[in-house]
């Protein structure tokens, strides 16, 4: 996973200081943060979006003043790569249809990728073919 394409230089310092602050580099945080870090907004507001004590995300402040249309998408796919959150009786708003509706979408590919390592190898260079048996 060597290759991971940031958004810009302020994306990639913050990826790597959360993960560093969190002090863990699983699959989870490793997506969350890489979600959380593409915006602005959300790298500004982290401490609202996350408890670094607790080591949980915080849903409650999807809707907070700051957040705008597209930091609300980034959020609800953070907080669903973490452990499948969706917003009850919002259910929809979670789903590709909703969410890659922004001019984050290319790096949302990139935030699934590094959640489901398993399932996307081969993904890191999208011009070699898969083998078979790589499939």
């Amino acid at each position: 996973m060597e290759n991971i394409r940031f958004a810009g230089k302020e994306h990639e310092a913050f990826y790597y200081n959360m993960l560093k602050a969190a002090g863990n580099t699983d699959v989870y945080h490793r997506a969350f943060f890489y979600t959380m870090g593409i915006s602005k907004e959300t790298r500004e507001n982290i401490h609202s979006l996350f408890d670094f004590e607790e080591n949980c995300i915080e849903t409650q402040n999807l809707a907070a003043a700051w957040q705008t249309g597209g930091t609300i998408r980034l959020c609800r796919l953070a907080f669903n790569l973490w452990n499948g959150w969706t917003e009850g009786g919002k259910e929809r708003y979670s789903a590709p249809y909703e969410l890659f509706d922004c001019r984050f979408a290319p790096y949302f590919f990139e935030a699934i990728r590094l959640r489901y390592p398993e399932y996307c190898r081969g993904t890191e260079h999208p011009d070699r073919q898969l083998s078979a048996k790589e499939l």
